[in-house]
C-alpha cells in the first residue's frame, strides 16, 4: 500500500470515528410504549406512556399559546373505530417558569395518556403521531415527533 493510500484509509477512519462518537451523543431522555385494553365489545383504550429519564420532564397537553410546545396527539382517520374526546392525562405538576413569562404543566419520571375509542368492528389498528418536546433545568430539546402503531384484540 502506497502512502497516499494509507493517509486517505487514515482520514477515513477518523471521520468515522468522530461520526460515531457525534451520534453517540444524541439525546433521547423520553422512551414511548404503546398499547390498547378492550373494556368491553364496542370500546377500547389506548395507552401512550412515556418513560422520562431523571432531570427531565414533557409538558401537558393543555399549555397556554406562548408556552413550551405540549405534547399532543394525532390519529389517523378509520372507519375501524372513532375517538372518544381528547386523550386523558393524570394531574401534571405545575410550576412558573420565567423564561416563558407563565405557570407551565409538565411530568417527570412517566406518564400514560388514554384515548377512548368506541370500536365499530371487534379488532383494528390504531395508528398515529405524538410531538412532544423535552427539557431538563438547562436546556430544551428540538420538539419530537414519534409515530406508532397499536392493535386492538
Amino acid at each position: 500500500m502506497n502512502n497516499i493510500m494509507k493517509k486517505v484509509l487514515l482520514a477515513i477512519t477518523v471521520l468515522f470515528i468522530t461520526a460515531t462518537s457525534i451520534s453517540a451523543q444524541i439525546l433521547e431522555p423520553v422512551k414511548w410504549q404503546f398499547g390498547a385494553k378492550k373494556v368491553n365489545e364496542n370500546e377500547a383504550v389506548v395507552f401512550m406512556k412515556a418513560v422520562i429519564d431523571n432531570g427531565w420532564h414533557i409538558y401537558s397537553q393543555n399549555i397556554e399559546e406562548g408556552g413550551p410546545i405540549k405534547t399532543s396527539f394525532s390519529f389517523v382517520p378509520s372507519t375501524d373505530y372513532t375517538l372518544v374526546g381528547q386523550p386523558a392525562e393524570p394531574k401534571p405538576k405545575t410550576k412558573h417558569e420565567e423564561v416563558f413569562g407563565m405557570d407551565v404543566s409538565y411530568f417527570e419520571k412517566e406518564v400514560v395518556f388514554q384515548q377512548k375509542i368506541k370500536l365499530k368492528k371487534g379488532a383494528t389498528t390504531v395508528k398515529g403521531t405524538v410531538e412532544f418536546m423535552a427539557c431538563d433545568a438547562t436546556q430544551c430539546l428540538p420538539p419530537d415527533e414519534m409515530e406508532f402503531t397499536v392493535a386492538v384484540k
